[in-house]
C-alpha cells in the first residue's frame, strides 16, 4: 500500500491536540517545524506594526488507507472548520527510506 505524506498547517496551540488526535486513528508520529505566513487574512497590526502569525507546519507520513481517518483528526481537533484556523492536505510519497521500523512496530503492536 502506498505512503502519503499529510501536511497540515496548525495553531501552535492546537499542535499538541492535533497530534494526539492523529495518533488515536493510526498515524504513528509526526515531524512539527515552526513556521509564518500570510493567508487570505490580512496580518492583524498593533499601533501600526504587523504582527507576526505564527503556525507549525506539521508532516505525518502515512499508508493510503489511513489518509481519510487523520484528515478527519487533524480537522476536528485543529478547528479547520473555522476561518483562518489552518489548512492541511495530502502529497504522495514517490519514495521513502527510514519508514520500515515504525510499520514493523505498529504490526507489533497490534495497530
Amino acid at each position: 500500500m502506498a505512503d502519503k505524506c499529510i501536511v497540515a498547517m496548525v495553531k501552535p496551540d492546537l499542535t499538541d491536540k492535533v497530534v494526539d488526535a492523529a495518533k488515536v486513528v493510526g498515524a504513528t508520529g509526526a515531524t512539527i517545524i515552526d513556521a509564518a505566513g500570510t493567508g487570505a487574512r490580512e496580518a492583524k497590526t498593533f499601533f501600526g506594526l504587523s504582527l507576526d502569525i505564527r503556525t507549525e507546519v506539521v508532516l505525518f507520513l502515512v499508508k493510503e488507507d489511513t489518509v481519510a481517518p487523520v484528515l478527519d483528526a487533524i480537522r476536528d481537533a485543529g478547528h479547520f472548520h473555522e476561518p483562518g484556523t489552518g489548512i492541511a492536505f495530502v502529497l504522495a510519497v514517490e519514495a521513502a527510506i527510514g519508514i520500515e521500523s515504525q510499520h514493523r512496530s505498529r504490526e507489533n503492536s497490534g495497530s
